[in-house]
């Protein structure tokens, strides 16, 4: 990366950015999108779990964690656009969240994993 001086005026000076173009940069490619992430499925059954009322929890919405239900913030390397859902039980209690992260009522099971989307998908690997 190289700078080029453009201007010189008393207080400021304005730089260029020069970047030598290469065959490589002409290559690649950029995808933008504004569109979050779709979450990857990892379990196609609900996770049965006893809460602590009072005691934060973040639920995982990208499916890539290893310890789900909850985030273990492999979203920030997999799925970024995606973060957790973090919420507080008002008692200790004991309920099913979602494993298949595509509920219409996060973090709790509404049996959306019973469709044929969520039947029919595989399931998502974690890689080492």
């Amino acid at each position: 990366m190289n700078f080029l001086v453009t201007k010189v005026e008393p207080k400021w000076i304005t730089l260029t950015l020069i970047q030598p173009w290469t065959a490589a940069m002409a290559a690649s490619k950029v995808h933008l999108s504004t569109l979050p992430p779709e979450p990857v499925i990892p379990s196609k059954k609900p996770f049965k779990v006893d809460l602590i009322g009072g005691k934060r929890y973040s639920w995982c919405t990208c499916g890539h964690s290893r310890k789900q239900p909850f985030c273990d913030g492999s979203h920030k390397f997999f799925a970024q656009g995606l973060s957790p859902l973090r919420f507080v039980p008002e008692k200790d209690t004991t309920v099913w969240l979602c494993g298949c992260k595509y509920t219409n009522n996060p973090p709790y099971c509404d049996g959306t994993h019973k469709q044929d989307f969520i039947v029919s998908a595989p399931l998502h690997e974690p890689t080492d």
